[in-house]
């Protein structure tokens, strides 16, 4: 076997979905970031030498942090080329490290994802994103996991994780800060002393994600201060008689060396007095591993998943329950809001052979959604459009809040609205959906702060396709965009059946239904 097929067989023997723990070493990798030691240098033009720093404080980064932030204090302040910082960031400024941390945020925010098209890894980012791993933790400042998940419910700091209510489903821990709040760093010496003080309790929240799930390490080294430190404080929490608990749940993984082959094997990360049992691989590609992962997704999305849990919370804290029933499809749920918990038994196989007799196993009442797709992209079914709309509609239409269209009435005659409020079909739930039904309101924030540049074409070349099918509904779409939003959907056909973001795929195609065959 080789090592996506061992780790596969490894992940599966686990009955939580794994969580990802994510180091510098991923942003190094795929956004060709500085390390630590180079993304401080950045910032020394204008004042004392790093090398000065670096031996002052006898190697300790945060400790060249906290005096290259006094003396960059008052350069900020004072030059000219930051005048324009000054103004946007100057109100937030609380203390003499808060220059330098707007600084580091707005180079970091700067930086994304190469152009997809001519990215070394590509195929590796392509498949990071279709991912459905039950969590992220990080201690990574950039938005690149943000921008690769963004259905995920980000918590910044070990402040939001300590005293919120995360459900360890659907969520990015981002326990070192996030660029988003300057203040959230842990940057100086001062903020490593205040965040190893707590660090015990960080590790008791987050015990049984590491005593349930599996953990895979990447972008880290086997000696990071970072992990070797947390593992320590889980090991005082759970006590040493109980480390048997984590056998096979902490997976390291490591780029290897030039002409070294890939490789997985057992070894240990020893803590003082005690040793803790790991899984080691190295592999020049990681496309493999994140196979590996993607074959133990759920078939619900953890954003769901998340949702549900949420609500079963409010549901057991509160003395006074409510909600209502009703029907509706999984991918429709876009946001927490949609979620009214209902907890049931009943036989899935009853309803399945329900709705089999009901639509028939021909003719155009057993066509199914992703047909309607497919013939809108390849134009491949010639369906008669008068019988789609008379005969599959009224069953396929249900439950179901976006389906093409408009290409469907243009084939059938249908022009304008005029002509359609007097042809008698009943499809005005989706005719009368606006350019606005299409953008996920949870979106709006990390499109303007990372792809509110990008043209059509732009955005289909240096992105990922699960980050196009989300964002693309936000960009202004010129006609001679049209073709080139018709080929992505066509090439990525297959996402729109098993992809954990088939419906935002199946409602970037409405909305290219409407913009091509649509009456405005």
């Amino acid at each position: 076997m080789n090592i996506s097929e061992i780790l596969a067989r490894q992940l599966h023997a686990h009955s939580s979905g794994p969580f990802l723990f994510a180091g510098s070493g991923l942003s190094r990798r795929y956004l060709a970031l500085d390390d630590w030691a180079g993304l401080l240098r950045r910032f020394c033009q204008h004042v004392k030498p790093y090398e000065y720093y670096f031996s002052s404080a006898n190697g300790d980064l945060p400790t060249v942090a906290a005096t290259m932030a006094e003396d960059f204090h008052e350069v900020w302040w004072t030059r000219e080329e930051y005048a324009g910082s000054r103004e946007k960031h100057s109100k937030k400024i609380a203390d003499r490290t808060g220059p330098l941390r707007v600084e580091i945020c707005d180079y970091l925010r700067s930086v994304g994802i190469a152009d997809l098209s001519q990215s070394a890894f590509a195929d590796e980012l392509a498949a990071l994103s279709r991912l459905n791993v039950d969590g992220i933790i990080t201690t990574n400042w950039d938005t690149f996991l943000q921008s690769l998940f963004p259905d995920y419910r980000v918590y910044v700091g070990q402040d939001e994780l300590l005293f919120s209510n995360p459900q360890s489903i659907g969520e990015i821990y981002k326990i070192h800060g996030c660029v988003n709040t300057p203040r959230s760093l842990v940057l100086t010496s001062a903020d490593y002393s205040n965040f190893n003080e707590r660090n015990a309790y960080l590790a008791a929240k987050l015990i049984t994600i590491f005593v349930e799930h599996p953990v895979i390490f990447m972008g880290y080294s086997l000696n990071d201060a970072n992990i070797i430190s947390l593992l320590k404080a889980i090991c005082t929490c759970i006590g040493q008689d109980k480390l048997q608990q984590l056998n096979n749940n902490l997976i390291f993984v490591q780029r290897s060396r030039d002409g070294e082959n890939d490789s997985i094997s057992q070894t240990v990360i020893a803590l003082e007095k005690v040793q803790i049992p790991i899984t080691l691989i190295k592999a020049g590609s990681f496309v493999g591993v994140y196979e590996a992962i993607e074959s133990t997704k759920r078939k619900i999305p953890a954003r769901v998943l998340r949702y549900c849990k949420e609500q079963l919370y409010e549901l057991v804290k509160t003395t006074e329950p409510h909600g209502k029933l009703v029907v509706v499809d999984v991918d429709q749920v876009n946001g927490r809001e949609d979620i009214e918990f209902v907890v049931g038994v009943g036989v899935a196989a009853e309803r399945e052979e329900e709705e089999q007799r009901l639509l028939g196993d021909v003719g155009y009442r057993g066509i199914k959604p992703i047909d309607l797709f497919e013939d809108l992209i390849f134009k491949n079914k010639e369906y008669e459009a008068r019988r789609v709309l008379l005969e599959a509609m009224p069953q396929i239409s249900k439950g179901l809040t976006y389906l093409p269209m408009f290409y469907l009435l243009r084939a059938a005659g249908i022009n304008n609205a005029e002509e359609y409020a007097a042809s008698g079909y009943d499809v005005d739930k989706y005719v009368r959906l606006t350019p606005a039904a299409f953008k996920a309101k949870s979106l709006a924030k990390g499109f303007m702060r990372n792809y509110r540049e990008l043209s059509v074409t732009e955005m289909i070349q240096k992105c990922t396709p699960e980050i196009v099918a989300q964002y693309l509904p936000f960009t202004e779409w010129r006609r001679e965009d049209y073709d080139v939003i018709g080929k992505f959907l066509a090439a990525n056909i297959d996402r729109f059946r098993t992809s954990n973001y088939s419906t935002a795929f199946r409602k970037l195609a409405c909305l290219y239904d409407r913009a091509v065959f649509g009456w405005e």
